[in-house]
């Protein structure tokens, strides 16, 4: 049963240390004016968004040193390195969004019943710098997120940022001529919403990249309908495809066919087209004789 099996790195990890460093630094000192300051103005509102940005910090750091230590080559022990850590990092990401954003819920709904006076110049000011830092900050991941749920994940955040701070600002402006203090902690559970709304969407990949599911760039019927059209091929069984990394795709296949009309540069060319055309990183396949004596028990197993 002759096998065969390709890789490239195209699609592999990148190296985003300068915007991760830069997205860091900038976001973490934001931070930190934002509580002083929301504290000084008795801005719930601002003091929420410091919360989620003190998250995204979080996040940054963790899919930064997710995708350094998915730069490190494999070894005799980790076939395919560090790579899925990847996974992990968008995973702890989604989860530390949600808990930071259930706190500040819980205090904007406290605020709700005795809503307190706002400094609405000072939340105008901070939260248009605020605007401005995560949406340059997000430009540096635009790129690299189109191939990576990791780095995807960081835009998407960095956006909902500007998104979120731009509507404090307009809280601030309201508050100016209204005084109406209540808006205050409307607005921080909208935001709340808001953020569940953006990590939910990258929990549910994350948790299903975790348990190897499909990732959702591969089109599992087009990669089973072009393993089918081979020529000589009879049937396919035993095909999976999961994810190696947030930006990485294997798949492991058997394929039945006459094992004479298997050339030399058979495998090696199915491998090229499913990376180049499908998306497929990883591939590993094997061919069966039809009508063996010992049929593959794989054959039923259940697979896709």
């Amino acid at each position: 049963m002759p096998h065969d099996h390709g890789h490239t790195h195209a699609h592999g990890p990148v190296n985003h240390d300068r915007a991760f460093f830069v997205s860091v630094a900038l976001n973490l000192g934001f931070v930190v004016a934002e509580v002083i300051f929301g504290i000084v103005s008795g801005s719930m509102a601002l003091i929420a968004d410091a919360g989620h940005n003190l998250g995204d910090v979080l996040g940054l750091v963790l899919a930064w040193g997710a995708t350094w230590l998915a730069r490190k080559k494999p070894s005799k022990r980790r076939t395919y390195g560090f790579r899925r850590i990847t996974i992990l990092a968008a995973l702890a990401n989604a989860v530390l969004l949600l808990v930071a954003t259930g706190a500040i819920a819980w205090e904007s709904i406290r605020r709700l019943g005795s809503p307190s006076a706002v400094e609405s110049k000072t939340v105008i000011v901070v939260a248009a710098i605020g605007a401005a830092i995560n949406g340059l900050s997000a430009l540096g991941f635009r790129k690299g997120g189109k191939h990576d749920l990791n780095l995807h994940g960081a835009f998407l955040h960095l956006v909902a940022d500007a998104a979120i701070s731009l509507a404090v600002v307009v809280t601030g402006v309201v508050l100016l001529f209204t005084s109406w203090n209540l808006l205050d902690p409307i607005v921080s559970l909208a935001v709340s919403v808001v953020i569940v709304g953006g990590s939910w969407g990258l929990l549910r990949k994350s948790v299903n990249l975790a348990l190897d599911a499909v990732p959702e760039g591969i089109d599992v019927d087009a990669v089973r309908a072009f393993l089918e059209g081979l020529p000589d091929v009879v049937e396919v069984h035993d095909l999976h495809i999961w994810a190696v990394s947030t930006s990485e795709t294997a798949l492991t296949a058997h394929l039945v066919m006459p094992g004479d009309s298997c050339h030399p540069r058979f495998l090696g060319d199915v491998c090229k087209t499913l990376h180049d055309e499908l998306g497929i990183a990883h591939s590993t396949l094997q061919v069966e004789e039809p009508g063996a004596p010992d049929p593959c028990r794989l054959a039923a197993d259940g697979s896709l």
